[in-house]
This record gives structure tokens, C-alpha cells and sequence, in this order.
């Protein structure tokens, strides 16, 4: 079962990764975006930790509204509303329950994920986090490991693709070559996610 303390592990896990991966991600998004993908997801996952830390929720549900409301406040461009979404509608599918099973998670996510799809208008195969979170949230039933895999995946897989949504979009052909930093940073946050629970 998964309980509060899973779930602030999983954000906490996720800064770090984003800690480390920042210029990573802003180098991605140098060619196809503005090149703040790494620093705006820096400053809002640290506000994360900051806010998870001072207030402490104590069910799953609450650990994930607050990080999302934190990220919706904190990052500009396009990456705030998303991510801060994906977390926000994730935990209000969990409802109140101290604690979850996976299999509760995953319809949960999917929740998060649909929300996300429907916000940004993005389709698997555009170019977007989405080609990281849906082969992420189709490979759960298998476990974390097998999700975190399948985001890494999908995240290459964006590379050979032209942009069909977001920022990079209007780059058309120049967008193809260059992998998708919104499904970069979507795959560390499933591999903490992975990280989180130990594998």
C-alpha cells in the first residue's frame, strides 16, 4: 500500500532528478522551445519541497494537490499548468483514503494524465510529455519499473517526430531530430516514481 509518505518520497525523489538534470533539460529545450524548460521546473519542484515540508498533508491525495497547486503558482510557460494538473487532478482522483494500492494509483494517474491530454490538446505521437506518460501510465499494471522503462522509451521516441503541439510546433520540419524536453522531464518523474518505491 501506498501512503502519504510514499507519495512525499516520490516528489521529493522527483526534485533531486530535476536538481541534477536541469541544464540537461534546458539544453533540450535550447533548439525547439525558450530554453527555461530546466530552470522553471527547478524553481517549482524546490517550492514543492518547501511547501511539503512546512505543511506536512498526511494522505496521498493531499501530498499531490499541494505539489501540483505549488507548481501551477510557481512555473511560467507551459509546464506549470501541465505538471501542476497532472499532480492536482492524480490526487483528487485518490480522494482522502490515508493510504492506496496500485492499482488505485493507476486509475488515478490516468485520471491526471486525461486531464493533461485535454489542457493541452496534445495526442500521443505530438511531440509532447504525453508520448512519456501514456506508455508510462499502459505499462503500471506491470509494476513502476516496467512504467519507468516505457517513459524513457517513449521520451527517445520523440526525437524522429516533427512537433505538432506546444512551442516547438511552430518550428515544423526543424522541430524533427531534437527529443522532446516535456517527455524528458515527464520520464524522471516517473523514474522517481520507480525510485520511490524502491526499485
Amino acid at each position: 500500500m501506498l501512503d502519504a509518505d510514499f507519495f512525499r518520497r516520490w516528489m521529493t525523489m522527483t526534485a533531486a532528478s530535476v536538481e541534477r538534470e536541469a541544464e540537461r533539460l534546458t539544453a533540450l529545450d535550447s533548439p525547439i522551445g525558450d530554453a527555461d524548460h530546466g530552470s522553471n521546473l527547478l524553481r517549482g519542484f524546490r517550492a514543492v519541497t518547501v511547501a511539503l515540508d512546512k505543511e506536512s498533508p498526511d494522505t496521498p491525495g493531499a501530498v499531490l494537490i499541494l505539489a501540483g497547486r505549488q507548481l501551477i503558482s510557481t512555473v511560467g510557460g507551459a509546464s506549470g499548468p501541465l505538471y501542476g494538473t497532472l499532480l492536482r487532478r492524480t490526487g483528487k482522483a485518490l480522494g482522502e483514503a490515508a493510504e492506496v494500492d496500485e492499482a488505485k494509483f493507476a486509475e488515478a494517474f490516468r485520471t491526471g494524465v486525461d486531464a493533461v491530454m485535454t489542457l493541452g490538446g496534445a495526442a500521443p505521437g505530438d511531440k509532447t510529455m504525453i508520448d512519456a506518460l501514456v506508455p508510462a501510465l499502459d505499462a503500471l499494471g506491470a509494476g513502476f519499473t516496467a512504467a519507468r522503462a516505457a517513459a524513457e522509451e517513449g521520451a527517445l521516441a520523440t526525437t524522429p517526430l516533427q512537433a505538432r503541439k506546444g512551442r516547438a510546433s511552430y518550428l515544423g520540419e526543424r522541430s524533427i531530430g531534437h527529443q522532446d524536453p516535456g517527455a524528458t522531464s515527464s520520464a524522471l518523474l516517473v523514474a522517481a516514481l520507480a525510485e520511490a518505491h524502491g526499485e
